[in-house]
């Protein structure tokens, strides 16, 4: 029995060309405006707050410790040492789905206190996009393989994942930019603990 929305099995030599399109598929359908709305809001964010579950997590992690590199207040949802979450804070909530119930609670208690949430998922009519003042639509598959969901060789939110990663990283060029942080400035607050 076939998997809906799995593409054509490849050769295994072609697989990395067939990811990499994979990938190139869902940038092409990211609105660029909606990436540059992103990174103009956490330019101004006070404070700022990274969530999600899951590998959706480790691409808010990802995304925190580089907002970090570029000497913004950064936090990550979960982890010991981040405070609470206050008035005028910027939270960015990641979720294929939008339907991850830990990361919808956490931007509903956010939006509670009067933070600005941001959604980063595949479903603009989600339970997390509804919590949002923006949304990054990322049209890539998740691991529920939804109708009209891209079409990828890959198992469960893995294109989600990457594409997150990639427009995240976008975000992160666009602000290094406007704060003049290159990557000398970037390196100087990289971790010397390693």
């Amino acid at each position: 029995m076939t998997e809906t929305n799995a593409a054509p099995e490849q050769p295994q030599s072609d697989l990395l060309d067939v990811v990499l399109s994979e990938i190139t598929t869902v940038v092409q359908g990211v609105k660029r405006e909606d990436i540059q709305r992103l990174a103009d809001v956490l330019a101004g964010a006070p404070r700022i707050f990274a969530a999600g579950e899951g590998r959706s997590g480790l691409m808010a992690k990802a995304f925190a410790m580089r907002l970090m590199h570029l000497g913004l207040s950064v936090h990550v949802i979960g982890e010991s040492t981040t405070p609470s979450v206050q008035r005028g804070d910027v939270l960015v909530a990641i979720s294929g789905s939008g339907t991850t119930a830990g990361t919808v609670r956490v931007a509903q208690q956010a939006a509670t206190v009067g933070a600005m949430v941001h959604a980063v998922t595949t479903d603009p009519d989600s339970p997390l996009a509804a919590q949002a003042a923006t949304v990054l639509v990322l049209p890539a598959a998740t691991k529920y393989r939804r109708p009209g969901e891209a079409m990828t060789v890959q198992p469960l939110s893995s294109l989600f994942d990457q594409a997150t990663h990639v427009a995240l990283d976008v975000v992160c060029l666009l602000l290094a930019t406007r704060l003049q942080v290159d990557n000398a400035a970037a390196a100087a607050a990289h971790a010397n603990t390693e």
